[in-house]
Order: C-alpha cells, then sequence, then structure tokens
C-alpha cells in the first residue's frame, strides 16, 4: 500500500497523536509499505519522524479552507497513486480529504486520538462526506460518536496504541538536584487540557504536612507563565519544578518514583503506556481511556479529574510504601507488554487499512 500521513499541528508542538502517527508511519514501512507523513516545514513533528527513519513531505495547512494546499496534496496523492490517506486534525480532513475527493484516493480515514468533533453540522458534514472512516484508540470515544447517530456500525475503528519499549534507558538522576526528596513526575503540553492547574493545587495541599515532594514537569505551552505564577504564588517553588520540553522522557520516567497524569480529557494517554513501561505506578484522573489501559488498584489508582483532594489523597496513600509502588509498576509492565505492543498495533492498523481498501473496491 502506499500510505499518506497529514499532521498540520503547530511547529512547535507535539504530543500522543504525533507520536502515535509516526510509530504507526514507521510500523507500516516496517512490512514494506511505502508510507509518507506531510507536516508542517522545521515542525517537530518531521524532525522526530525523520530521526525515527519515516519519510517526510511538507505541508502548509494552517485554516479548514485553503485552496492552495488542497491542490498541492492533489498533486502529491495523484503523483505517488496514494491507497490510503489517514489525516490528523480537523483542517487535515477538510484540506487533504478534499483533495482525495479531487483525485479519487481509494481511502480517506481521520484518526482521533481524542474527541475530536462534538454534535454539530459542520463536523457531521466532514465527517461523513470527505472520509471513509475514523480510526481512534479508545472504546469510550467510539460509543461518544455512536451516540451521534451518524456513522454506521463499523465506521468508527478502536485500535489501541501500541509502544515501543526502548531496550536500554539510563535513569535520570533527581537525587543529584533534590537528594532525599521523593519524585513524583508528569509530562504533557502546559495546557488546560492536562490539568496542571490541578496538580499544583494537589501540591499545595500536600506541602501542608510534608516537605519531602518534589514535582516535577516536562512540557512546554502556553500556560507556562500563568502555571509558575500560580506555584509560585502557593509557595511551592522549591518543590514543583518545571523541567522543559524532552521528545524522550523515558529517563524521567525511570528516575522518579511515581508518575501522575492529572488530564481533564485524553484519547489512551500514551504517557501512562510510557510510565507503565518504566514499571512505574500511575496515578490518574479519570478520563477517556484511563479504565482501558489500567486496572484501577492492581497497576495504579485512578482518581476524578478536576479533585486535588482525592490526588493528594492518593499520592499520600502509596508515596510511602515501596512494596506498593513496586507492585503496581510490575503489574503495569506486565499490561503493557502483554496488550499493548507495537506489534499488535500493527497488524490491526494494517489488516484494517486492507480491509477498507477491498470493502471500497466491492462497492465500485
Amino acid at each position: 500500500m502506499n500510505i499518506l500521513f497529514v499532521n498540520s499541528i503547530g511547529r512547535d508542538k507535539f504530543g500522543g497523536g504525533e507520536k502515535w502517527m509516526i510509530n504507526a508511519a514507521k510500523e507500516l514501512a516496517k512490512r514494506g509499505h511505502n508510507v509518507v507523513l506531510g507536516s508542517k516545514k522545521n515542525s517537530r513533528t518531521l524532525h522526530y519522524a525523520k530521526a525515527n527513519g519515516v519519510k517526510t513531505t511538507i505541508f502548509e495547512i494552517r485554516s479548514d479552507i485553503s485552496p492552495l494546499s488542497t491542490l498541492k496534496v492533489a498533486a502529491f496523492l495523484k503523483r505517488h497513486a496514494i491507497d490510503v490517506l489517514i489525516c490528523n486534525l480537523n483542517k487535515d480532513v477538510r484540506v487533504a480529504g478534499l483533495a482525495a475527493q479531487i483525485v479519487q484516493t481509494p481511502i480517506v480515514l481521520a484518526r482521533h486520538g481524542m474527541l475530536l468533533c462534538d454534535n454539530k453540522w459542520k463536523h457531521k458534514v466532514t465527517l461523513t462526506k470527505l472520509v471513509d472512516g475514523i480510526i481512534t484508540n479508545s472504546n469510550t470515544i467510539k460509543e461518544s460518536y455512536k451516540n451521534y447517530g451518524w456513522f454506521g456500525d463499523n465506521f468508527v475503528k478502536v485500535i489501541y496504541n501500541g509502544i515501543i519499549i526502548p531496550e536500554k534507558i539510563v535513569a535520570h538522576d533527581f537525587s543529584a538536584r533534590f537528594p532525599g526528596k521523593k519524585i513524583i513526575y508528569s509530562a504533557g503540553r502546559l495546557s488546560e487540557q492536562k490539568g496542571f492547574t490541578y496538580l499544583i493545587e494537589t501540591a499545595a495541599i500536600l506541602k501542608q504536612t510534608r516537605n519531602d515532594l518534589v514535582f516535577a514537569i516536562s512540557g512546554e505551552g502556553k500556560l507556562e507563565i500563568d502555571l509558575k505564577k500560580q506555584v509560585a504564588h502557593a509557595g511551592l517553588a522549591d518543590s514543583f519544578i518545571f523541567m522543559g520540553f524532552t521528545d524522550n522522557i523515558y529517563p524521567y520516567l525511570k528516575g522518579c518514583d511515581l508518575f501522575v497524569l492529572a488530564s481533564l480529557f485524553e484519547g489512551m494517554p500514551n504517557v501512562v503506556m510510557e510510565a507503565m513501561a518504566m514499571k512505574k505506578a500511575v496515578i490518574a484522573t479519570d478520563v477517556n481511556g484511563a479504565r482501558e489501559l489500567m486496572v484501577d488498584g492492581k497497576t495504579g489508582i485512578i482518581v476524578p479529574p478536576k479533585q486535588p483532594a482525592a490526588l493528594a489523597c492518593a499520592i499520600d496513600k502509596i508515596i510511602d510504601n515501596p512494596d506498593m509502588l513496586e507492585e503496581f509498576g510490575k503489574a503495569g509492565y506486565e499490561r503493557v507488554t502483554h496488550e499493548f505492543t507495537m506489534t499488535a498495533m500493527g497488524n490491526k492498523l494494517e489488516k484494517h487499512l486492507q480491509e477498507k481498501i477491498v470493502a471500497k473496491q466491492r462497492l465500485k
């Protein structure tokens, strides 16, 4: 198959959706398919893709309507005889999906790593007229879309994320900077979605009774200044640390004591999967995909979102219990390595794409 992934996320943004596309592209290429990923010039997505051996091209999709970009994508689709186009954002579907309609590309799919559309007419038109299906990573998202009443039973396909676990990871030495402290680690864009405001409130609650915890955060984003102000106002400057962006969080995961996800919504949170792969106990908010990935009380603890007191209670419950931390970590590792491998994801994705092509040909 000739496959094109299109992802027009901002040049300086990089998250789970981008990592999924690159991993999927790499896995499909390993199986002998001709795969290209298109994104913005000098974007982190393209840099990461190239570093992982994925072929890339440049598409500058900036808005829902872009005739020039549509024509450029159409020319690429035709020139390379693309069989499958997989789009990331809604604007990618509208611009690249329209290009596929022009040149009659066989299959167009939208990949939704989180709930990307609500029950509005513009989303209905986009997803019923320009694509042949949606790939998502959690049953909760599929059920939400089912309730819209727009799609047939097989239109939305759930394919769980896969993970590549590096063979050798050197743990980051937090003790050099924070001797004697227990490290609670989190990572993600500094945006409202990731719930860092509530994590800061959690840290403030715990600070009232103990001074042996340090919260370390990897990521950057538009809320960075506001979050740092909140930290300073709460008197947490020495125990809530922003470490900036990194495209490799594994050393920090391996070096921390506990991983926490405070998100308000997600799809299937890759970062939780990565923490489990490093044998770390996880405390996560009850967002889309969390209960499909984790086993509450076995691989970690799931708490309600937007409730700092509940999050603080969960942290306090296990951070001083090394046996429980180790037990949760081992159970998480076993679950990830059995249920969420890249091979399993690649098998399901490849089969799904092939089935979509065959089904479309039968309709002709």
